[in-house]
């Protein structure tokens, strides 16, 4: 019997196997693919991601990859703000990424199986899978709608608080390298992408919520269509790949026992950003360091809570508020006027960061300008 079993190898997978390996335990880490192997994602990895990763004894991972300095958000209605970030991103393509942070569990001692899981059954002290490999804890890193999510009984993610993206690869425009975030007027919230790698290639890709994708008539090519409309340099984008990303506006709670769940399996993704690295490296780690707790499930959740709680109450405020564009449209060019405001809004949708008083006030004042200017003189 293995103290834990981790379903699922991506970054939450391979986080929880190295946190636990860490916290002394032997290590089963299934996944039905073979590394390395292509995942459909934006492949931005934010400073607090890096964060985890030396954490966990892989920060290495990124050595060899180029730093990011350049941030530009569009809004709606074409308004630009442009900063240069307190500290740098990269982009790093999740079939490189993830066979690295495999390579690293493997190296800390967990043992890899390529196997598909099909059953999960708590037995109380132990839980068993597909009736012969058995752990005393499991966690849950094969997504929102993985085996593990529905051993639990966790509903399906709810449609609104569901997104629909593609993603492919195309030639950098050249210069130094910047991620790009063009946001649609239409379907809002909705938004194409460029992340420059600095190698040439650029991560590029649109996404909306899962109810606009199905009331639109040109179903999924609305989302090529509207990539290439907002960011043209994006046209003749190879290996598109569309996904899902269950928002953490509509996440699970973490039940007692000795099944956890992490990353996209408990619906932790950013809901204005779409970011899911940060939180997966984050949820694994906590989840491994839990394995030998009286209830793991119990003591994961009240650190998650404590990592993560006021956080995600705070992005699911700032995603409704911004839900109105008079709101969006303040807020982008509250953070072109002041690099507070840009700082904060980045904080808040790619790491931990809260939606603060100097925040709301910069997005008041932007509000309150407006208004001015449509009344008559």
């Amino acid at each position: 019997m293995y103290d834990v079993a981790v379903v699922g190898a991506g970054p939450a997978g391979s986080a929880a196997a190295l946190s636990a390996r860490r916290a002394g335990a032997s290590v089963l880490l299934l996944d039905k693919a073979a590394f390395p192997r292509d995942k459909s994602c934006g492949d931005g990895i934010a400073p607090h991601s890096l964060d985890e990763l030396v954490t966990l004894g892989a920060g290495h991972v990124l050595d060899d990859r180029v730093q990011v300095h350049r941030l530009s958000l569009r809004s709606p209605s074409g308004s630009w703000a442009r900063t240069r970030l307190q500290r740098p991103d990269h982009v790093v393509p999740r079939e490189l990424l993830d066979a690295r942070l495999v390579a690293c569990a493997v190296d800390a001692g967990a043992e890899l199986l390529q196997h598909t899981v099909r059953t999960v059954v708590d037995r109380g002290d132990h839980v068993v899978l597909d009736g012969e490999l058995a752990a005393r804890v499991v966690i849950g890193a094969d997504g929102a709608n993985g085996v593990v999510r529905r051993a639990l009984g966790v509903p399906r993610q709810e449609p609104g608080a569901m997104a629909v993206a593609v993603r492919g690869y195309a030639p950098s425009p050249g210069g130094e390298p910047e991620q790009v975030i063009a946001m649609d007027g239409r379907d809002w919230p909705s938004y194409a992408w460029r992340f420059d790698a600095g190698d040439g290639t650029s991560n590029v890709g649109f996404g909306m919520l899962l109810p606009s994708l199905r009331a639109n008539p040109s179903g999924k090519q609305v989302l090529h269509e509207r990539m290439v409309e907002l960011l043209p340099e994006t046209a003749g984008a190879v290996k598109m790949r569309s996904h899902h990303l269950p928002l953490s506006t509509s996440r699970p709670v973490q039940p007692r026992g000795r099944v956890l769940l992490v990353g996209d399996a408990a619906s932790l993704v950013n809901p204005l950003t779409g970011e899911g690295i940060f939180y997966a490296l984050l949820s694994g780690r906590l989840a491994g360091a839990a394995w030998d707790a009286v209830d793991p499930g119990a003591s994961y959740g009240a650190a998650l809570a404590r990592e993560l709680g006021r956080h995600l109450r705070h992005t699911t405020l700032l995603a409704r508020l911004t839900a109105d564009r008079r709101v969006l449209e303040a807020g982008v060019r509250a953070a072109d006027r002041s690099t507070g405001a840009m700082d904060a809004l980045v904080e808040v949708g790619l790491g931990r960061g809260l939606v603060t008083a100097p925040l709301v006030r910069a997005i008041g004042a932007e509000a309150l300008r407006s208004i001015r200017r449509r009344l008559p003189i």
